[in-house]
């Protein structure tokens, strides 16, 4: 058993939360997206000193009407949703509920207690953030060229960090402790930020054969720097180029993964079960045909 029955106002409200084709699923999307968006502005200015003793009591009243909107809109999730358990211990359901729960630790923890776990819990509610993502369908796209191009960024990385190596050695031989290159690992980290050309400035190389090899591993910087890019971006095109052009617009409750077939039962990212209407497959079909 997989799922549960559902009543009409449930099913209803499911395609709403989890389909984006409707008007009033659109609005919803929309609608969160203003909160989400409203709701990090304020987190990032109460951490402002000068608004934070001017408008706190503001912003704290603001927290909390935008704690009980994201909360009632958790649990109308886990009332519509047929699968329970699948979408509370999904990812997404993690973070619905990393949207809510700092605030109310906030509440039983004293303010006034000199813990760092205040600003943590405080700081924590920037996760709700992460929910923008869920209302991108482009997103999935994005994940599976990521996992399929893994393998190969990952030797690609390998041989970065052999250059790395290979420049911090030579540097510290070249250089040695008396110009800051005290060991290795520190000449490690002046490869780094030598080869991404970051250069913080605090350790450069003073003798001429020093900066040479500075100036190749520059070079050399901006030749590797554009290959994982290109690897993903030429990736990403071809995906493009082949996906479907009939799908429907229905998002998995257990993942949010979108772009689904009409007559998939399954998800095709995670496998859960989509307990699509069948008024949403007609749709697409009509869309298709029209």
């Amino acid at each position: 058993m997989t799922g549960r029955e559902q009543s009409e106002l449930q099913k209803r409200v499911e395609v709403i939360i989890f389909g984006t084709t409707t008007p009033a699923g659109k609005a919803f999307d929309l609608a969160l997206l203003g909160l989400i968006l409203a709701s990090v502005v304020v987190v990032m200015l109460d951490s402002v000193l000068v608004y934070h003793n001017r408008y706190g009591a503001l912003f704290s009243d603001l927290e909390m009407a935008f704690t009980l909107a994201f909360t009632a809109e958790y649990l109308v999730r886990i009332w519509s949703v047929r699968n329970r358990p699948a979408y509370i211990t999904s990812f997404w359901g993690v973070v619905d509920l990393m949207a809510v729960l700092p605030t109310y630790i906030a509440l039983v923890i004293p303010e006034a207690a000199p813990l760092l776990i205040i600003r943590l819990i405080r700081v924590m509610r920037i996760f709700r953030v992460l929910r923008l993502l869920e209302l991108f369908a482009e997103l999935t796209e994005i994940l599976k060229v990521l996992r399929n191009t893994a393998r190969t960024i990952l030797v690609f990385f390998v041989l970065v960090m052999i250059v790395v190596v290979v420049f911090a050695c030579l540097i510290y031989v070249v250089e040695g402790p008396e110009h800051g290159f005290t060991s290795i690992p520190m000449s490690v980290y002046w490869a780094v930020v030598t080869i991404t050309t970051v250069g913080y400035g605090d350790l450069t190389p003073q003798t001429g054969l020093g900066k040479s090899i500075a100036a190749f591993g520059m070079l050399v910087g901006y030749s590797i720097l554009a290959v994982p890019t290109a690897i993903i971006t030429t990736k990403l095109w071809e995906r493009l180029n082949k996906r479907r052009l009939l799908y429907v617009n229905w998002n998995c409750p257990v993942c949010s993964g979108g772009e689904h077939a009409p007559d998939a039962e399954f998800c095709k990212h995670c496998g859960g079960e989509l307990d699509m209407p069948e008024s949403v497959r007609q749709a697409a079909l009509q869309q298709e045909n029209s």
